[in-house]
């Protein structure tokens, strides 16, 4: 299957972001799996793609030709795929997808994995959408989904259908059983 994965162009501070972003990267090549992921050489976007390759997995790369020409792509991918925009690229990540994770990363991840997790409400998206959570970065991300069930922004069934995990197992069971939610269905006030 085909995995997307969002995650910073740069390495964090933090050695556990390194070492889960590493992690990841062996269970997607060893596990038959191909990366999808932004194209950069950077970061733990450039770790995780040199993860995938030195051990034998397919890597493909999408990225804007802006940051192509700013020699940000990564040289050694088995395919790379160049876009005029980042909206292109966000499209052809979410196409390509089977399952998306989120590794820590800043505003960008953050965008991309949100709105694959609301495509999904509104029945735009059926695959699975992981949030994996090295050293607690996404704790207070998890709490906050949880908040919005108790406030009455998000259905706990909903909340259920995006995982928070750093366990590759957990991660993998969380794919191999996902049943997309219903699509959202709004009513007027009567």
């Amino acid at each position: 299957m085909n995995i997307t994965v969002y995650c910073g162009a740069s390495l964090g501070e933090n050695p556990s972001y390194q070492e889960g972003t590493i992690a990841l990267g062996k269970w997607i090549a060893e596990s038959g799996h191909t990366l999808v992921y932004g194209g950069g050489n950077t970061g733990l976007m450039g770790l995780i793609a040199d993860t995938v390759l030195a051990h034998g997995g397919q890597v493909i790369g999408i990225i804007p030709e802006f940051l192509k020409d700013r020699e940000l792509a990564h040289p050694h991918l088995s395919e790379l795929r160049t876009v005029e925009t980042m909206s292109e690229r966000k499209l052809a990540l979410i196409q390509e997808a089977d399952a998306f994770i989120a590794l820590p990363g800043g505003p960008g991840t953050l965008e991309e994995i949100s709105e694959v997790i609301s495509w999904a409400r509104i029945g735009k998206n059926d695959k699975p959408c992981i949030l994996f959570t090295i050293a607690g970065y996404y704790q207070a991300l998890e709490q906050f989904f949880d908040n919005m069930v108790s406030a009455g922004f998000l259905t706990l069934e909903d909340r259920e259908k995006t995982l928070f995990s750093d366990d590759l197992e957990q991660i993998e069971h969380f794919i191999a059983s996902y049943q997309p939610p219903a699509a959202r269905e709004y009513r007027n006030k009567t």
